[in-house]
């Protein structure tokens, strides 16, 4: 994707109320999402299609494979905002440690300002936790390691 483009496609967001924009094209998908008032992009393109480095200006990640962790991942059905408590002055539902049964509740997933209770689906010991607090997660993403 031409340099320019993504620059004019960040300035659009920063100066709109959009929070945030995903484009698809033939040599890769750019997501731009912002957060606290400073959009920031993210890259996921094959990686033989990348030709130029992002700029400067803007904060980019671009996708590479990640090996899964050993363990059963607990992963978000739905695409939200990523809360460990039910709400911001409470203890987490789980930490590192926690030792949980099919069916806790372990955390919570905002989507469409309705809160959503995330529940273990198998027993154990939560080993990783793989989001963090108001973080966005997408459909899939696993959140925690339970072994």
């Amino acid at each position: 994707m031409d340099l320019r483009k993504l620059k004019t496609l960040i300035d659009l967001v920063s100066e709109s109320n959009v929070s945030e924009l995903e484009i698809t094209e033939a040599e890769g998908k750019v997501r731009i999402v912002k957060a606290s008032g400073v959009p920031m992009m993210m890259m996921h393109q094959p990686a033989m299609a990348m030709t130029a480095p992002p700029p400067a200006a803007a904060t980019a990640t671009v996708a590479t494979p990640v090996a899964e962790p050993a363990g059963h991942a607990v992963k978000s059905p739905m695409v939200g905002t990523f809360y460990r408590s039910s709400s911001p002055g409470s203890n987490p539902f789980v930490e590192i440690g926690s030792v949980v049964k099919e069916g806790d509740t372990i955390c919570i997933i905002e989507a469409m300002k309705i809160l959503n209770e995330i529940e273990a689906d198998k027993s154990g010991t939560v080993t990783k936790i793989l989001s963090e607090n108001g973080q966005a997660v997408e459909y899939g993403q696993p959140l925690f390691i339970i072994e």
